[in-house]
């Protein structure tokens, strides 16, 4: 019976063999899945960090844009009143220059008067 006991010890030391090496691989595989969970849970926690601070500089960026929006606003509106201030100011210029031209015409009448010359085809009586 020397063979069996050889045989029952080598069956035990193949079945340690397979154990051991099944446990080593499991080990492996178990450390590997927890550096990647850790890895994981690392990157999640970079992300939320990176996405709250994303979600300030949106808000921060939404407020400027605003501003710049009123700043817009105002200086259309700022414009458009120096326009009409420029067509306003045309029109004066050209009811003054109107009004100049007519005085120099009373002038010349006037003065075609008081020398005795008719003017513009009128007759003195």
């Amino acid at each position: 019976m020397p063979s069996d006991n050889n045989s029952t010890q080598r069956t035990a030391e193949a079945r340690a063999a397979v154990i051991a090496s099944l446990s080593s691989v499991g080990h492996s595989v178990d450390a590997e899945i927890r550096t990647r969970a850790s890895d994981l849970h690392s990157n999640s926690a970079a992300i939320a960090k990176q996405e709250k601070e994303l979600a300030k500089q949106t808000a921060a960026l939404a407020k400027q844009t605003a501003q710049w929006t009123k700043l817009v606003d105002t200086s259309t509106k700022r414009l458009n009143e120096i326009g009409d201030a420029q067509n306003w100011a045309e029109l004066m210029e050209r009811d003054l220059l109107v009004l100049e031209e007519t005085l120099r015409l009373a002038e010349e009448e006037a003065s075609a008067k008081s020398n005795g010359h008719p003017v513009n085809g009128s007759s003195s009586l």
